[in-house]
């Protein structure tokens, strides 16, 4: 087996997504104009753009040993891989991307079960299928090729569709009858590819430093130093991943602290630290959190 490992990387909304990732992550990616096959400065791996909806079966395939895409898409796809692990990122937030069946505001559909003998729109026709008849339901549901949100009510009644935050459902005047799945990106691996132990090694390795860059994402690291009398009042207000790094400072002139907290808080911690005696205070960003 060479020790190359081939890494199919998604094309479209997730792209750019995924590059910011890897660029945390360590690895500098350069794209070609036009061109499938972007060059990673790392001399093991070659990686190839390829359609999320097309990722799990050339994965399976073993056209790429491994890549980057969602679980929607595995289950649309039916694809027999390896799940390394999921990766909590999407195209625009942390928020997993939901599949949704929608109709109008006005429609008198209310539950699942009043789609009977309706038509369907969705790109996952397999997965909608499935989840009509496991509630016993029987209707139409034919494959949307994209814009599936503008096919309801004139070409369709419903549609099944994906979402991160509602706003495209409700900026076309759609109301969410059910949710019938969450949809996470997840980096999965061919079988052989797993089996192999110098591939396999790589793919782990990957995928901790690709966590690690998802982790220190809406992260940052905290400095500041606190005198000797401070010192409590200043722990009381610092969260931590574990515990503050506390050294002291030569002289007995306090102690320096170092600590990792969601960008959400230290914004709000800063003026209490700050009034509690701290001084010296630094925020720094993070490429990788790894625990």
């Amino acid at each position: 087996m060479s020790n190359t490992l081939s890494i199919g990387l998604p094309i479209g909304s997730l792209e750019q997504a995924t590059l910011d990732m890897m660029a945390r992550a360590g690895f500098n990616v350069y794209v070609p104009s036009r061109s499938y096959y972007p060059v990673v400065d790392d001399e093991e791996i070659k990686a190839r753009r390829i359609r999320p909806q097309d990722m799990s079966r050339f994965v399976e395939r073993q056209i790429v040993d491994c890549g980057i895409t969602g679980n929607d898409w595995i289950a649309e796809n039916g694809s027999d891989i390896h799940v390394v692990g999921q990766m909590q990122y999407n195209k625009q937030t942390v928020l997993p991307y939901r599949w949704v069946i929608a109709v109008p505001e006005a429609s008198p559909i209310q539950t699942v079960a009043d789609l009977q003998g309706k038509r369907i729109a969705t790109e996952l026709v397999n997965v909608a299928t499935k989840f009509l008849a496991s509630h016993n339901v029987k209707a139409s549901v034919e494959f949307s090729h994209g814009a599936t949100e503008a096919k309801a009510p004139d070409i369709v009644d419903a549609i099944m569709d994906g979402t991160e935050t509602g706003s495209s459902l409700r900026a076309n005047k759609l109301r969410i009858v059910a949710e019938v799945m969450t949809s996470y990106t997840q980096f999965i691996a061919s079988r052989p590819a797993w089996a192999d132990p110098w591939k396999r090694a790589k793919i782990e390795s990957l995928y901790m430093l690709f966590q690690g860059a998802i982790a220190a994402r809406l992260k940052v690291g905290l400095k500041l130093n606190a005198g000797p009398n401070d010192l409590e009042a200043i722990l009381k207000i610092l969260p931590a991943m574990k515990k503050p790094t506390v050294s002291p400072l030569a002289e007995n002139a306090g102690f320096a602290l170092e600590t990792i907290v969601d960008e959400s808080v230290v914004r709000k911690i800063i003026p209490q630290l700050k009034r509690a005696g701290a001084t010296g205070i630094v925020e720094y960003p993070l490429n990788k959190v790894i625990p």
